[in-house]
């Protein structure tokens, strides 16, 4: 299985920094739309087939493999079995919840949410905001969803500004994505999430792979740990409808879906083994 060349020159030396030092190497990934296909409903959401086990054999070759997510770090841990991968690192709610062999541990979510979760349903009422919009509650945050309405980018449209307006009394920020938007603490995100791991790893190399607008922090992230001389690669999994357009404007790798990045992954792990 050949391993695709980045497009760009700073990805390509990440790269080649990773096959030469994997134990310094640090590689992390979004959950949905990366490791797994995007779904009607998040709650059946499941891995790509084969990926779990490609990031099992990856963790025997480099530093550290982690996932970083807008979900609750064990809710990612149960849909993607990623308890079979040694010594991964689950970043959930954006870097607020942390899974670690076994361990979670987690920062107090602030009181903004418990007014969000009490005023959005009637909110939501009150706008007619039509049939298959659906409230997802992650406990710390919680998100709109329209992907199941008959017209989800008019739905979004919408409920947006009175989200917003309901964020900003909560003291919580809108984060948009595909067909949805989460209302959640200011203050986390995955770039956040994702400098604080290379710095606690002390990472001579970092990937990520991401597919959504959430992700772009986490991008501009390794664009900075690149100024500060750790070599970066960014992975953009590209949805067949090109909901990911602007992420992948921004990435030095495309691959096309959870499955483009699995192949990718099974050609990177082969080129490890080759040494």
């Amino acid at each position: 299985m050949q391993l695709p060349a980045p497009g760009t020159t700073e990805g390509r030396a990440a790269l080649a920094a990773l096959l030469s030092d994997p134990a310094r190497a640090l590689v992390a990934f979004d959950f949905d739309g990366t490791l797994a296909p995007i779904v009607a409903d998040p709650r059946d959401s499941a891995p790509e087939p084969g990926i779990v086990e490609l990031l099992a054999a990856l963790a025997d070759r480099l530093g550290t493999v982690a996932v970083v997510t807008g979900r609750p770090a064990a809710t990612a841990v149960r849909l993607g079995g990623l308890d079979r991968v040694p010594g991964i690192v689950v970043l959930g709610h954006y870097g607020a919840e942390r899974w670690e062999d076994g361990r979670e541990t987690a920062v107090p979510a602030p009181p903004g949410v418990d007014l969000v979760r009490a005023e959005l349903p009637g909110l939501l009422d009150s706008l007619g905001a039509p049939e298959g919009t659906w409230i997802e509650d992650k406990g710390r945050s919680l998100a709109v969803h329209t992907r199941r309405t008959a017209e989800p980018d008019a739905a979004l449209d919408l409920v947006k500004p009175h989200l917003v307006e309901l964020a900003d009394r909560a003291g919580l920020r809108v984060e948009p994505g595909r067909m949805v938007i989460e209302l959640r603490p200011a203050g986390v995100d995955k770039g956040a999430a994702l400098s604080a791991l290379v710095a606690e790893r002390a990472a001579g190399s970092v990937l990520f792979g991401g597919d959504d607008l959430g992700d772009l922090p986490a991008f501009d992230a390794v664009v900075r740990l690149r100024a500060e001389g750790v070599p970066g690669l960014t992975v953009c999994s590209a949805s067949a409808t090109g909901e990911a357009a602007g992420i992948a404007e921004a990435a030095d790798l495309v691959v096309q879906g959870p499955a483009g990045l699995a192949a990718f992954l099974g050609g990177l792990e082969q080129a490890l083994a080759r040494g």
